[in-house]
């Protein structure tokens, strides 16, 4: 092997880079492959075959623990390895079984228990987790959100690359039309600031920086909800100002489940779950609400229909007949 040659994980992110993955894709395939090869006391993948992967991803299941979802990602990450990157194509790579994935019923806030949620947040925290409710968002999709793509004239958002790298517009709830301008004139002032010091860059997506050298400076290409410092990009080296963590508005809405006295276990996904019940809840219809969730397939909306059903399936405790 050529010296010059990259080493196998900058090979994998290089890969990865090239088929336009995110970076928190990158991130989490690097680290599955890393345990892969330590676990197998550091041997080079071409030497290793299907015992191999079916031995580790074992172990993830029983001495880890992990979810099958989990175990699933890891065997993403180790077959794009192969396909891509060490160009292998044998043909046990087509017999490693996959996990089978729970299919789980998703948790549901009552509208009542939403609002006793919201009401714990404020400003930016609620702006954020309004959007979750309001317009369906996922957490990144929601602190993703550029100033550009909010249309106030037609009350809409539109989310770029979505679950899957596919585009989508929701509605923009009216009740978030104040605090959303007051948002995006605070992330504005921030730029002008960042730009007056020298910086003012952000991160543009797949060419667009070389074909508008000036585009990532604009105001419209700015975060909705930008991070509190400038930070170097570990991709290429350049000063930006990113967008808030997703920690920062999962540790708020833990917080704010807690102070609200709610014993369900919710999350920020929670209320994106929440917000596709109530729209069924109302009569909206299901094809409706999967363009709005932005679901490839019909039957990923139509669990939500279980909240509709009264008692479960629809059925009635003999019970409560006595």
């Amino acid at each position: 092997m050529s010296s010059s040659q990259p080493k196998l994980l900058d090979q994998l992110r290089h890969a990865i880079r090239a088929k336009h993955y995110s970076y928190r894709t990158e991130q989490t395939y690097t680290l599955w492959v890393r345990r892969f090869i330590l676990f197998q006391d550091k041997r080079h993948p071409r030497e290793l075959g299907k015992l191999e992967i079916e031995a580790f991803l074992t172990h993830l299941a029983v001495s880890r623990r992990v979810s099958a979802s989990t175990q699933n990602q890891a065997m993403s990450a180790i077959l794009f390895l192969y396909h891509h990157v060490l160009k292998m194509e044998p043909e046990w790579l087509t017999d490693v079984v996959r996990a089978k994935a729970s299919r789980r019923v998703p948790v549901v806030l009552s509208t009542r228990e939403v609002s006793a949620v919201l009401g714990q947040l404020s400003g930016a925290q609620f702006l954020a987790a309004g959007l979750m409710y309001g317009a369906g968002l996922r957490l990144m999709e929601a602190l993703r959100l550029r100033v550009q793509d909010v249309d106030f004239a037609y009350s809409q958002i539109t989310v770029r690359g979505g679950k899957g790298n596919k585009d989508r517009v929701v509605p923009l709830p009216d009740r978030l039309v104040v605090s959303l301008e007051a948002q995006i004139a605070a992330a504005l002032a921030v730029h002008a600031a960042d730009v007056e010091a020298g910086y003012g860059r952000v991160w543009l997506p797949n060419a667009l920086a070389r074909k508008y050298p000036t585009a990532d400076r604009q105001p419209g290409w700015q975060y909705v909800f930008p991070a509190s410092g400038r930070s170097v990009d570990p991709q290429d080296g350049t000063v930006r100002r990113h967008h808030i963590d997703a920690s920062w508005m999962q540790k708020s809405m833990k917080r704010a489940v807690q102070q609200s006295g709610l014993r369900k276990r919710a999350t920020c996904h929670t209320l994106r779950h929440s917000f596709a019940t109530h729209l069924l809840e109302s009569g909206a219809d299901i094809r409706s609400v999967q363009a709005v969730l932005g679901h490839k397939d019909l039957k990923t909306t139509q669990i939500y229909t279980h909240v509709l059903e009264r008692g479960g399936f629809g059925v009635r405790s003999p019970l409560d007949r006595l």
